[in-house]
């Protein structure tokens, strides 16, 4: 049996996530570290995340590392706007003669996205974060600030970036 979005999102319990997609935090260091001198982070927190082709991940920033691994479903397009202004796309999934792959790393400090291309349905992935996600790291972005910063890659930023920010 072919297995779909509704049966993965409820199988593993995933949840809306801010950024668009859906997600479940699987695996949270028991050990942390001071990243700050007021900041503590788990030195390492990882998600099931599953994204759709009408619910993709929407711009935004962290101040950690964030590795991607592929699990199943169609390839999904992972769009990183660097502080230079340069703009790179990772193709994360499972067609490796084509380019594809199964891990990747989006750096801190980059602004990224992810999207379902060429028709695909879902993409199911786990991002592991390093250190430790926490919602204080996390950063959303309009379609103005990104467009204002980044001209030269209008189209994807009207794609992936909100009009306004979610409450």
């Amino acid at each position: 049996m072919e297995k779909n979005q509704d049966y993965w999102i409820s199988q593993l319990g995933l949840e809306a996530h801010p950024e668009g997609g859906y997600f479940k935090q699987v695996l949270r260091s028991t050990q942390s570290l001071q990243v700050a001198f007021d900041k503590k982070r788990p030195y390492y927190t990882s998600i099931y995340f599953l994204l759709t082709n009408d619910n993709p991940s929407h711009f935004h920033r962290l101040t950690s590392d964030e590795v991607w691994y592929y699990h199943s479903g169609s390839a999904l397009s992972i769009h990183l706007l660097y502080p230079d202004g340069e703009y790179e796309i990772i193709q994360l999934g499972a067609d490796l003669e084509n380019g594809e792959v199964l891990q990747a790393v989006v750096p801190k400090d980059v602004i990224f996205g992810s999207s379902i291309e060429n028709g695909g349905e879902f993409a199911l992935v786990s991002c592991m974060v390093s250190p430790g996600f926490d919602y204080q790291d996390f950063e959303l972005f309009t379609k103005t600030q990104l467009i204002a910063r980044y001209p030269d890659h209008k189209e994807i930023i009207e794609q992936l970036a909100y009009d306004q920010l979610p409450e």
